[in-house]
C-alpha cells in the first residue's frame, strides 16, 4: 500500500510540473508579444521625437523668413512629402502612423494626385 501511495503521490507531482510548465510557456509567449510591442513603441517614440527637434528647427528658420515666404504656393504637399520620406503615412486611411519602411499605394496615390 504505501509504495501505491508514493506512485500516486510521484504521479501527482508530475501533473503538477506539466500545468505548471505549460502556464510557463503561455507567460513566455505574452512577454514575448510585451517585449516586441515595447520596440515597437520605443522606436516609434524615437522617430516621433526627431520629427518633432525638426520640425521645431523647422520652424525656428520658418520664424526668421516669414515674411518672405508667406502664402508659398505647394507648401502643403512639400510638406506631405517630407513626411512622407521620413517614414509617416499621409493617406487618409493611416495618416501620421509610421510605415514599417514600405511604399503605401494610398499614399502613393496622393501624392500624384496633388502634382
Amino acid at each position: 500500500m504505501k509504495n501505491r501511495k508514493i506512485f500516486d503521490q510521484v504521479s501527482d507531482m508530475e501533473k503538477q510540473i506539466g500545468e505548471l510548465y505549460e502556464q510557463l510557456g503561455d507567460l513566455k509567449g505574452k512577454l514575448s508579444d510585451l517585449l516586441e510591442e515595447n520596440h515597437r513603441l520605443a522606436m516609434e517614440n524615437h522617430n516621433l521625437r526627431s520629427h518633432l527637434k525638426h520640425t521645431k528647427e523647422d520652424n525656428a528658420d520658418n520664424d526668421n523668413h516669414a515674411e518672405v515666404n508667406k502664402g508659398f504656393p505647394g507648401e502643403g504637399y512639400d510638406n506631405l512629402a517630407r513626411l512622407y520620406e521620413e517614414g509617416f503615412h499621409i493617406c487618409n486611411l493611416e495618416f501620421g502612423s509610421p510605415r514599417r519602411n514600405e511604399d503605401c499605394i494610398f499614399c502613393l496615390d496622393f501624392l500624384n494626385k496633388t502634382k
